[in-house]
């Protein structure tokens, strides 16, 4: 499982120009699902996103957390952050899991985020969607549920 982590200010996802999901401060999730992922990766990637310290304490060093500042996540289906480059120059995406099996680990680790006691807003899966959010920082982080 892969998930690229930003902190944001505010962020909200569209489809057919309709909100679907909207948060202020806290994080912008974008999480692929990937062949052989299951519920261990989903728990080890909803822990990793909620306990991140990527928040500024009162020294303004990033050391909180977005369960410690209050902040609510925004969770965007991205199965291609499983594009494979390395050849040609169009990505395979041989490495994202199949829809059915995806939406379900993607739903699963919405619910982690939401039982570690932080809201949480989503995208549609499967959707066209528009992201638009104020990235902070800007912090970005990689989450693997997996070794590279």
């Amino acid at each position: 499982m892969r998930a690229v982590v930003q902190r944001v200010e505010r962020a909200e996802v569209t489809v057919a120009d309709a909100v679907v999901g909207q948060i202020g401060r806290g994080v912008l999730v974008y999480l692929g699902v990937g062949v052989g992922d299951d519920e261990a990766a989903g728990t080890y990637v909803a822990e990793k996103i909620v306990n991140l310290r990527i928040f500024s304490d009162e020294t303004g060093k990033m050391n909180r957390s977005v369960l410690e500042v209050g902040g609510a996540v925004l969770v965007v289906s991205q199965f291609t952050l499983y594009g494979d480059v390395r050849r040609g120059r169009r990505p395979a995406f041989d490495g994202a899991m199949e829809p059915v099996g995806a939406e379900r680990l993607y739903e699963f680790v919405v619910g982690q985020i939401r039982a570690l006691g932080v809201p949480v807003q989503t995208g549609v899966f499967r959707a066209d969607m528009r992201v638009d959010s104020a990235v902070d920082g800007p912090v970005t982080v990689l989450v693997e549920s997996r070794q590279l």
